[in-house]
């Protein structure tokens, strides 16, 4: 409303605190304020309307303090276009400030924090969310009756040296207790998958009667479909019946039928909240770290915790075979130092690797009769085990060769008389 103190003074109110202002104006006019007439108009008790006449102003709304507003600036550092670190779930950003930087406070807190800031919320917003198939009932098994196995593949990681590596996850899970197991390898080869299992079992006490697996190319010759059980490989299936269980493949394109082990795959995402920031044997840790944790605590679909269920899911488990048994398929990996010579020593006898691992310690892997070498989960060479003494690739050779006699005229011809003699000498 319009209150007109003089033919040249109009003053406008449209609301309580617009009073005390007014009042100024009436006395310097000397005019006399009609109290109850402004009651009416502004809808509101007499006795209101002279308090904020005589100059009462309320407290202005105490603003909240969220105890996660410190964590502000390192949550934008961490979301920004320029940090490598990638966070694909809210509670895995959660997780990581909890783990390193002392976050103290429940995930739903987290999360309402999150969508009361756009630009936090938009990051999480923007990427396609992945709708859950319709007409897929939840169902249990009983206990030892049944693990779950499959890869989280190709993951890319930064290491904090700035080299990139690409790895890959095994997990197995045991349906019922829902007690999971991770491990990371360079490679999805049978002989590592075979191993895993082998050591998971052992981990685990027993032996599932059932796994249920995808139809990943190492365990399956021809994938099962609608019109086709498909066909388990044959050195697969003979690794199943030594360890006294069945192989049941999912049906092709529909990863929900083992949906307890896809569900954990989210887990996994974690992994990229590190990078960047992790070398390799903290790389290592963190998985067992991860590993730890989703078995000890509370389970969302259960209700209950892995590590204990695991305890009474153990007496249902079928007994391990014997050690001859598991030894057979499993894998020895071991550390050794690259000599000047760029040759590494297994079992006597020693293979090439490229000359800039000189003095760099290696890991090998022996299986399926060949060896492999690995710097840094990169696999550096391979050779097929030998009796000779010295085992050389030409290419190693030559570049050795090089570095010693870098001016020699005909250096791939040299280098080639050089390994027949060689060859000669330790057949």
């Amino acid at each position: 409303m319009n209150y007109t103190v003089n033919l040249d003074t109009e003053f406008k109110i449209t609301s309580l605190s617009d009073l005390s202002r007014l009042k100024d104006i009436m006395e310097s006019a000397k005019m006399k304020i009609n109290k109850s007439k402004l009651a009416r108009e502004l809808g509101k008790d007499r006795r209101t309307v002279d308090k904020y006449l005589n100059g009462y102003a309320p407290t202005s709304t105490r603003k909240r303090i969220s105890k996660i507003d410190k964590y502000y600036d390192i949550i934008t550092q961490l979301l920004s276009d320029e940090s490598k670190q990638i966070f694909y779930y809210r509670r895995v950003l959660w997780q990581y400030l909890k783990d390193d930087h002392g976050l103290d406070c429940s995930q739903s807190l987290f999360r309402s924090y999150i969508s009361r800031h756009q630009a936090f919320n938009d990051y999480f917003e923007q990427g396609t969310k992945i709708k859950a198939p319709k007409g897929a009932p939840r169902y249990e098994t009983s206990p030892g009756a049944q693990a779950q196995l499959d890869w989280k593949e190709n993951i890319k990681f930064h290491l904090k040296d700035g080299n990139i590596i690409e790895i890959h996850i095994a997990v197995l899970i045991l349906s019922h207790s829902r007690f999971r197991i991770f491990h990371i390898s360079t490679t999805k080869s049978q002989e590592v998958l075979k191993s895993f299992l082998t050591e998971s079992f052992e981990m685990i006490g027993g032996v599932p009667r059932e796994l249920l697996t995808d139809n990943m190319k190492t365990v399956m010759d021809r994938p099962r479909t609608e019109f086709s059980r498909g066909k388990v490989n044959d050195r697969f299936e003979q690794y199943a019946s030594d360890m006294g269980m069945k192989v049941r493949p999912c049906i092709a394109g529909r990863p929900r039928t083992k949906g307890k082990v896809e569900t954990t795959m989210k887990l996994l995402d974690e992994i990229h909240a590190y990078q960047g920031q992790f070398d390799l044997p903290e790389l290592y840790a963190f998985i067992s770290k991860l590993n730890q944790r989703v078995n000890y605590q509370l389970h969302q679909g259960t209700g209950r915790i892995p590590i204990l269920e695991l305890e009474k899911e153990r007496s249902h488990l079928l007994q391990l075979p014997t050690d001859k048994v598991r030894d057979s398929y499993r894998i020895i990996g071991q550390t050794v130092k690259v000599n000047s010579s760029n040759m590494i020593t297994y079992k006597g006898n020693q293979y090439s690797v490229p000359s800039e691992y000189i003095w760099k310690r290696v890991q090998l892997q022996v299986f399926n009769n060949q060896i492999h070498v690995y710097y840094n989960m990169k696999l550096i060479a391979c050779h097929t085990l030998s009796r000779s003494r010295l085992n050389y690739k030409e290419e190693h050779y030559i570049e050795s060769l090089k570095v010693s006699s870098p001016y020699y005229p005909e250096i791939d011809d040299l280098a080639r008389a050089n390994l027949r003699a060689i060859g000669e000498m330790y057949e």
